[in-house]
């Protein structure tokens, strides 16, 4: 008699996530047992778990993750998390979760992710859809490593008053801890600065900040960037030039007016690529980051290149 063959095993393997959260910015225990719980009733497999540390904030977890083979990667925490991660998975087709638990939550509110609620997020990833975005890579003072970024970059005065904001008071009251650093440094200098975009021959001018955008929103939901999309494939780059007493003024009435072309004090450029020169060293931020100090930033956009898991992907903005 013919051998007759044995039934193929149908059995679909139910989807595995893993999570990459910062100890420093959870709710601990709680939330934990929350996701594991989401995970058994939404038909998912228990978790892979993983937790940043002061060492390795976040890239060694995501390639640990990546290694593991799981369907997503939620990044659990605040935007430095958020970006250790993003850089991990950019390029790699692994979709990332977005779980905020920072003061900005900076992608995630460009991206109309709930804020509010992690247990909430974390359901809306497990029964998302696929979305993709830019990132932008961007190189300080010629160096060979590329550092990823997903919402803005900064030289100047934003970078700074990342630098110095009181840590107890955004315990306290949040991203309001940014008005009050702001406050404290508006007085100071310009510095010289060539600026090139696309490689075209630069523009000189005496700046205060140079900040680049994939998005529009920064902290406090203010809009710097009105036009930008995260996957239009473009850089927007915005120069901020007060001059005299009220120069500032004058900052806040070309951002947020934009109806005046002659306002010299704030100037925008768009393109796939720029790159800045600065007389002197100024203070850097990555997404909310500070990094330290440089006088030159090279960076440019790679369109696409990392899939976020979400509910309902929006219009991006």
């Amino acid at each position: 008699m013919p051998q007759t063959n044995a039934a193929q095993d149908t059995t679909v393997q139910p989807k595995r996530a893993a999570v990459i959260v910062n100890p420093m910015k959870s709710s601990g225990e709680d939330f934990k047992a929350a996701f594991y719980r989401l995970c058994e009733t939404q038909g998912w497999s228990e978790p892979l778990w993983l937790e940043t540390t002061a060492e390795d904030t976040g890239l060694g977890q995501a390639r640990e993750a990546l290694e593991a083979g799981v369907d997503v990667v939620i990044a659990a925490g605040g935007d430095g998390t958020v970006r250790c991660v993003a850089e991990v998975l950019a390029g790699t087709g692994t979709p990332m979760g977005l779980v905020p638990m920072g003061t900005g939550n900076l992608l995630a509110r460009n991206m109309n992710v709930d804020i509010t609620d992690p247990v909430s997020a974390s359901y809306d990833i497990l029964n998302g859809a696929d979305v993709k975005v830019d990132v932008v890579k961007a190189t300080l003072d010629h160096s060979e490593d590329e550092q990823l970024f997903l919402v803005m970059a900064g030289l100047g005065y934003d970078a700074a008053i990342m630098a110095n904001t009181v840590d107890e008071l955004k315990d306290r009251v949040g991203w309001l801890a940014y008005v009050e650093a702001g406050i404290r440094h508006l007085p100071g200098k310009p510095v010289k600065a060539h600026i090139s975009i696309d490689g075209q021959h630069p523009v000189r001018r005496r700046v205060r900040s140079v900040m680049v955008g994939n998005c529009g929103k920064i902290t406090g939901g203010v809009e710097v960037f009105p036009d930008a999309r995260l996957d239009d494939d473009i850089l927007d780059v915005l120069l901020l030039a007060p001059k005299g007493k009220l120069g500032w003024f004058s900052v806040l009435a070309g951002m947020f007016g934009r109806t005046n072309g002659r306002n010299k004090s704030v100037e925008y450029f768009a393109g796939k690529s720029a790159e800045i020169s600065l007389e002197h060293e100024l203070e850097f931020q990555l997404d909310g980051d500070h990094i330290g100090k440089a006088k030159h930033l090279k960076v440019a956009v790679e369109h696409e290149a990392l899939t976020i898991r979400m509910t309902m992907p929006p219009k991006l903005s």
